[in-house]
């Protein structure tokens, strides 16, 4: 056996990495309970203003990801694009949302957006900074 530590990824290592895993993860979730979708909002040049990358992982939407441009923050686009990928997740047949953001970034948007907060991780990732975990219920 060899352990190689290289300080930079690799897509082709990565991508073996995962299918080891998801050969094992296959046995309690199969194929059909996990998806990928994006939902983006482009100006009308096609330049990016916001988006957001998720995943489903059986009933549990999973925000992997979400951005809108600094400049227009505060006129709706963050609350759009999570209530899109909600109602998507609904028709995949979640039932629960869940989010992490740190600190410095949106957690008072998630919660006005009705999550609440489940768990805390202080000084993460440095001192004086938290990660917050945030979940949701999607069913009427």
């Amino acid at each position: 056996m060899h352990y190689i530590l290289t300080p930079t990824l690799n897509l082709t290592d990565q991508q073996e990495l995962f299918v080891g895993l998801r050969r094992y993860n296959y046995q309690f979730l199969p194929p059909q309970e996990i998806g990928h979708f994006g939902n983006y909002c482009r100006d009308d040049q096609g330049a990016l203003l916001g988006g957001l990358n998720a995943s489903i992982k059986a009933q549990w939407l999973c925000i992997d990801y979400l951005w809108v441009d600094e400049m227009l923050r505060g006129q709706g686009i963050g609350g759009r694009l999570l209530e899109q990928a909600e109602a998507y997740a609904i028709t995949q047949g979640c039932q629960l949302s869940l989010v992490d953001t740190f600190s410095f970034q949106a957690p008072n948007f998630y919660l006005k957006l009705g999550y609440q907060q489940v768990m805390t991780l202080q000084d993460f990732p440095k001192p004086g900074m938290q990660r917050h975990y945030l979940r949701k219920s999607l069913s009427p």
